[in-house]
């Protein structure tokens, strides 16, 4: 009996911390960030403001778990990354096609990340700049251990092209939410447009492994 009622007091912890998270989620796409205040986030949640503090130490654990949760990179983990690199033959040319197209794809459909997004630019937080400074750890880790080697002198340069198309597909997401559709006549909301996208990141991607290497030689 002690083992089932420990059971469900777990089953039931973890359903009140989902409540919690999806009246975050609820309220930033409705109300924006501002809106985040502890006794609308309960009430939303239909659960007892005190368990803010129980489960997640407050509103900081509250969005630091949050926040975490909607971004797409924070889940390139340094243990994940170890784990693949052994198998890597390609210079980690493969693995980064797929996470960007991915990026472009997941920031595109999940609007609480779109509002994330906004929100980082907007205001500054501790949750905010502890995400960005998990993504930098972890984007360290992957240079370090699968980029840098490979590219190595021009490892720099690489660093560079990512840079920009990591940020530019944040952009053409975000735009394509909030303000219009046509980006350099090419439609964001349309699967032409966005398969005209993703074949410049294959193009881009392919382009730079191409010609950083061969600079070498």
């Amino acid at each position: 009996m002690e083992r089932k009622s420990a059971a469900g007091s777990i089953r039931n912890k973890e359903r009140s911390k989902k409540k919690f998270l999806d009246a975050v989620g609820k309220i930033l796409k409705t109300k924006g960030y501002a809106g985040l205040k502890v006794n609308d986030i309960a009430a939303t949640a239909g659960v007892d403001k005190k368990m803010i503090y129980t489960y997640f130490g407050g509103m900081d654990g509250l969005m630091d778990e949050y926040i975490r949760s909607q971004d797409y990179w924070i889940n390139a983990t340094t243990d994940k990354i170890d784990k693949i690199i052994p198998e890597i033959k390609d210079g980690g040319k493969s693995f980064i096609e797929e996470m960007l197209l991915s990026q472009f794809d997941y920031v595109y459909t999940n609007k609480e990340a779109q509002k994330v997004l906004l929100w980082s630019l907007s205001e500054s937080r501790k949750s905010l700049k502890k995400l960005i400074d998990t993504q930098e750890e972890n984007g360290e880790h992957i240079f370090n251990n699968m980029f840098d080697p490979y590219f190595k002198e021009n490892s720099g340069d690489f660093r560079g092209v990512m840079a920009i198309m990591v940020s530019g597909l944040y952009y053409l997401n975000m735009f394509a939410s909030v303000n219009g559709s046509i980006f350099c006549g090419l439609d964001m909301n349309s699967p032409e447009g966005r398969e005209k996208i993703k074949n410049a990141i294959t193009f881009m991607v392919g382009q730079t492994y191409d010609n950083l290497k061969s600079q070498e030689k």
